[in-house]
Formats: structure tokens, C-alpha cells, sequence
């Protein structure tokens, strides 16, 4: 069928499963040769494409809530939704986004693109619908390794103890939690999903409730299912939280995936529902692939699976030259420990866990449980390397402050993904780490202006004894050729092109410290640049020699200017009583969407060119 001609999953309903069997495969196409343009999220939705369409079948969207976590699941249940005509403009700058967006369509009932929100938000939902005596059903999708996080487990504990109704689905794509096994477990399954036994549980509720003889009866039947319950369903981590049970089930079989979302709808209280998925399936090149290389990817060529962009010669990943450094460095000192959650690929740290196995760890998506766990090997004598995103190193705030800051504890924190990262949009923006760490006492902050910057100030990191964060953008930089590591003293900055007569200052850092240096020395401009390698502590030599001088003074930041290089600064000139007028560029207070950072920069006005007409405009 025409998938640009859905409106809404009414439709589905009066399909036959051999029909709805078809509508997967057209859709699982549609997605491989859409994402193959755009590029975005292709295994994890290419392993749910049943399981939407079952859900959809089933229930009665918009009023029933149906949601995914992780967010990025959500390609098939947008394609329902009648959203599938923007699909050449997914993660594009004003295009569709690749999470659930509550003002693109009122079927996006909440918006995550981080894990493991969605338990937490489902049990708020319940509870909302019960004291509002509503009755739409609550079906949060759950998978990707989500179920693994603390905060899950916090909500699963609630869910349990407050018995609202609610179908949990877990996705289990062998990405996550192990499922369930054995014959006992299997054969209550069966009996659980089957028509047969619903409608025979259906129909002796109400004959046996009708005398006070049958209610005797029902009660010993419950009390019988109890004990079955305890003895099969205990067994597994949801019956611990009090949560009923039913799995596992192929989630690729549309018969079995309705019939046991059928019977689900009139259980009471809460109920996993244990679906085994394929993560890539209908894709060959996703469904043999075990480290996760497609489960994000960039536009690629169907038909041989390779990526259209690669890296240009002579350059290479941020992310490999920070994790390669790391690795020389442990090559060195067999102190240094790997810690990551669950980015061993993203984070480019393949290297150092095949090489140092015994020295690496994958904690899962828990950031939190991360930090403190670095924290407890550096207060043991190691020097752990806790590698992270910028947007979800947000999650581990409290444990960076209280378990390692306080304590004064060398963990090296390397921060990946700073700065605007393109299509994922307002979820993934590193814009915010800054003003979330510069507050905390102990810390040191920086960031590299290339190669050699970025492994010197690892070295530097790794050289000293107090908390240690350094940044690195998504993307691709020049190779540093063959040198010696050397120290970067803490809170020094560099000073460029500085002459007497020069009339403009700008305070920048990262890669626009050379983008400016260019600029400033192609046109021979009289200006200064200076590279903020360090946000905390600040350079005071340097920023007393400037803020003296009769200049104009501008601040170039790639990220949030709240909390940032620039606010500092003049912190800094206000307790010194020096008086200044600062220009910022950067990001305002406001969540960015998804988009190039070419569009976005520009949409911004921290575009290259708008920062030189500015620069311009003040030299005389």
C-alpha cells in the first residue's frame, strides 16, 4: 500500500494478518531505504515493525497511551500515524524528528530520547487516569538495554507495590536483560495468552461470584493460581516486584502478538508482556551485527551495506584520538581503568577493551552507577577513565559532585559529543556540561583545540591527582603527527596573533580557536585569539594583561551561554573590579532542535561569518 497515504492506524483493524504480514515487509523497506538517505536510528526499528503494528491493531490510539523507550523506536508507530510523507526530512532541520514529539502529532503521548523514562512515566499516568475514574490503558514499549538502568528499577519497585493497570511491554532484542527460561515458565505462558483460558476465567468470575458457595470456590481457584504464580513467575525479576508475567513471545508472529495483547486488556494491575525481537531484522547487514555499529547510522548504500560518508584521509574521530591516547597511556601505567555506559563503540573504546579486558567495563545504561563506581577505584589506588555524552553525563550530576568531587578523587571524565551533534536534536545537544560541572569545587574543565591539544591535555589528566574533564566534539580532526606527550599546565591559556595595535580580543576554545586563526590571518586583521583550553580554573595572568587593555572583547562559545566561558569571564572581571564590554556568541537559553550545524549555527547567529561582520564592524 501507499504508506504516505496513512492518516491514522484505524486502518489496521480491519486488515487480515496475512494483510498486516505484507504492510511489515512494505514498511520494513520503506524504512531501509529512507534511513539509507537520511541516515538515523535503522536496527532498533527494524526489529519492532510486528510489534508496532500489533499494538496499533489492538488498542485505540490516541487515548490509549502508547509510547517507546528508548525514544528512538518509534519509526514504524510515526509511519501509522501518518507521518510517513516527512520521512525524507527525518532528523533534518525542521524536519521530523527521530524521537516522539508531542507537537508533531497528538499520538506522541510523551517525548524521551534518553532511556529509561518511560516506567516512571507510564506509573504517572495510571495513577493521573485513575483519579480522573478514566480507563484508556497505559503500554509503554520498553527495550534497547533500558530495563537495565537504576531508574527503571526504582519504577518497576513502585509499579509493583501500587498494582495500577498497566502493560509493560519489554522488548527483548538481546540487547537488554536475559529472558526468562525453562519448561515451567513456557507452558504458564501458554496458558496465560490463550483465548480459552481468558474467557474461562471471564466466564466462572461471574457464575461463581452469584452464591456464597461459588465465591468459596473462586477464592480456592485464586488462591491455586497464586500458588502457580509463585512458583513459576517468582522465578523471574518481574514476580519479585510483584508484576504479573507473560513470555516469552515471538515478536515477529502478528497471530500471537494480537491474541496475547487481546487477553492482556482485561488483566488487572500490572503485566509484563515479554516480546523476543530480532534487533535489524529484514537486513542483513544489521542482523549480523553484535557491536552495534548500525544501530545509529549515516546514509549508507543498500545494496552493499557501506557507509556514503567516511572519514577523510588524514583525519580521524574525536572520539578515536581521546580513547587511543587513553590506550598508549595504559599500555604505560597499569593503573588505568576503562569505564563507559554502554558506548563501547559510540565512544570508540573497542581498542582498549580488546586489549585490556580485564580493565574495562561496560556498566550499562547507568551513568550513575558509573560515576560511583569510578569513584570507588580511585579511592582504591586506580586511575579510572570514565568516558560519557555530554547529554547524558547530565544523569550522573549528583554522583560526580557528591562521590567524586567531594572526595577529591582523580577520575578522568571524557566527555564525548560536546557542542551541537546534528539530527538527534534537543535531546543530544552537549551543550550544558559546562555549567553543570564548572560549580563543583575540584574540578578541572577543558577542552582541545586539535589532535595535540586533545592528547596533551589527556596526558595532563592523567598526570595529576583531582577530578579531570575534558571535552571533544562529535565529528572528524587532522591526525596529530608523532610527538612526545607533554603537560599543559592546569588553567593556562595561549595567546595568538597578539600585537600592540590589535583592536579586537576574542575569547573562544575547541576548534574554532583555528577557525578564527585563519580567518584573523588570511585578511590580516588586527586581532587577538586566545584559546580557552581551560574553563576552570581560568587563566587570571591572562585575563589581567587583556581586560586592562583598550580593546574590544569577544566571546565565541559552541555551547550553552548560560553558566559558560563567557558568563565566567565576567564573574571574574565583576570580583576584580574590572570593567569590560563582552560580545556573546553562543547558544541561547532555549532547547535547540535537531538539524546540520551548519543550519543551526547559522539560524543561531554563531555562524563564522556573523562573528566577522561583527569583528569587522569594530576595527576602525
Amino acid at each position: 500500500m501507499d504508506l504516505k497515504s496513512i492518516q491514522n492506524p484505524e486502518f489496521l483493524k480491519s486488515m487480515s494478518i496475512d494483510e498486516l504480514e505484507q504492510l511489515s515487509g512494505e514498511i520494513r523497506q520503506f524504512l531501509i531505504q529512507s534511513i539509507s538517505k537520511t541516515g538515523g536510528h535503522l536496527a532498533s526499528n527494524l526489529g519492532v515493525v510486528e510489534l508496532t503494528i500489533a499494538l496499533h491493531y489492538v488498542f485505540n490510539a490516541p487515548e490509549d497511551k502508547i509510547f517507546f523507550d528508548v525514544g528512538h523506536q518509534c519509526y514504524t508507530h510515526k509511519i501509522l500515524t501518518g507521518r510517513a510523507a516527512q520521512f525524507p526530512l527525518l532528523r533534518q532541520y525542521h524536519g521530523l524528528s527521530g524521537f516522539q514529539k508531542r507537537k508533531e502529532s497528538i499520538y506522541d503521548c510523551w517525548e524521551a530520547g534518553h532511556s529509561s523514562t518511560s516506567l516512571s512515566a507510564s506509573l504517572g499516568m495510571a495513577i493521573a487516569r485513575d483519579l480522573n475514574h478514566e480507563s484508556y490503558e497505559v503500554i509503554p514499549v520498553i527495550g534497547d538495554g533500558a530495563l537495565s538502568s537504576g531508574m527503571s528499577m526504582e519504577a518497576l519497585n513502585e509499579i509493583g507495590d501500587e498494582q495500577r493497570k498497566m502493560i509493560i511491554v519489554f522488548n527483548d532484542n538481546n540487547m537488554s536483560i536475559s529472558k526468562n527460561v525453562g519448561a515451567l515458565t513456557h507452558a504458564f505462558s501458554h496458558l496465560r495468552s490463550s483465548t480459552g483460558y481468558m474467557n474461562l476465567k471471564k466466564a466462572m468470575k461471574k457464575s461463581l461470584r452469584t452464591s456464597g458457595f461459588g465465591q468459596q470456590v473462586y477464592i480456592s481457584l485464586k488462591n491455586i493460581r497464586d500458588v502457580i504464580k509463585k512458583q513459576i513467575v517468582k522465578k523471574g525479576i518481574f514476580g519479585d516486584f510483584n508484576i504479573d508475567y507473560i513470555g516469552p513471545i515471538d515478536g515477529h508472529n502478528l497471530h500471537d502478538l494480537i491474541q496475547v495483547f487481546e487477553a492482556v486488556k482485561d488483566h488487572d494491575g500490572p503485566i509484563v508482556v515479554h516480546v523476543m525481537t530480532k534487533k535489524g531484522k529484514g537486513y542483513e547487514p544489521c542482523e549480523n551485527d553484535y557491536e552495534g555499529k548500525w544501530h545509529g547510522v549515516g546514509p549508507f548504500n543498500v545494496e552493499t551495506g557501506k557507509a556514503l560518508h567516511h572519514c577523510p584521509e588524514g583525519q580521524a574521530a574525536y572520539s578515536y584520538i581521546a580513547s587511543n591516547t587513553v590506550r598508549k597511556l595504559a599500555e604505560e601505567s597499569k593503573d588505568i581503568v576503562a569505564l563507559t555506559p554502554a558506548m563501547i563503540n559510540g565512544s570508540s573504546l573497542q581498542e582498549f577493551f580488546a586489549e585490556f579486558p580485564e580493565r574495562s567495563f561496560d556498566t550499562g545504561i547507568a551513568e550513575e552507577h558509573a560515576a560511583t563506581f569510578a569513584a570507588g577505584l580511585a579511592i582504591s589506588g586506580k586511575h579510572p577513565y570514565l568516558c560519557v555524552y555530554s547529554s547524558f553525563l547530565q544523569r550522573a550530576y549528583d554522583q560526580i559532585n557528591h562521590d567524586i568531587a567531594r572526595m577529591d578523587l582523580p577520575v578522568v571524565i571524557g566527555i564525548d559529543h560536546v557542542g551541537l551533534v546534528g539530527g538527534d536534536g534537543e535531546t543530544h545537544h552537549g551543550i550544558y556540561d559546562i555549567g553543570l560541572l564548572s560549580g563543583i569545587p575540584n574540578m578541572i574543565i577543558a577542552q582541545g583545540k586539535d589532535a595535540e591539544e586533545i592528547e596533551n591535555l589527556i596526558y595532563t589528566a592523567f598526570s595529576q591527582n583531582h577530578p579531570f574533564a575534558f571535552r571533544y566534539p562529535k565529528g572528524y580532526t587532522k591526525i596529530a603527527e608523532t610527538h612526545a606527550y607533554k603537560m599543559i599546565p592546569v588553567g593556562s591559556w595561549e595567546v595568538f596573533n597578539d600585537k600592540k595595535e590589535n583592536q579586537v580580543c576574542i575569547f573562544t576554545y575547541g576548534e574554532a580557536v583555528d577557525k578564527f586563526l585563519n580567518k584573523v590571518s588570511v585578511n590580516e586583521l588586527p586581532v587577538t585569539v586566545i584559546n580557552c583550553r581551560y574553563f576552570k580554573p581560568l587563566d587570571e595572568t591572562v585575563l589581567k594583561e587583556f581586560t586592562n587593555r583598550d580593546m574590544h572583547f569577544i566571546c565565541y562559545e559552541s555551547d550553552a551561554l548560560e553558566h559558560g566561558l563567557g558568563s565566567m569571564i565576567l564573574e571574574w572581571c565583576n570580583d576584580n573590579h574590572v570593567s569590560i564590554s563582552l560580545k556573546r556568541f553562543g547558544i541561547p537559553d532555549d532547547y535547540i532542535e535537531q538539524g546540520s550545524e551548519r543550519l543551526l549555527r547559522k539560524d543561531l547567529g554563531i555562524d563564522m561569518n556573523t562573528v566577522m561582520n561583527c569583528i569587522l564592524s569594530y576595527l576602525k
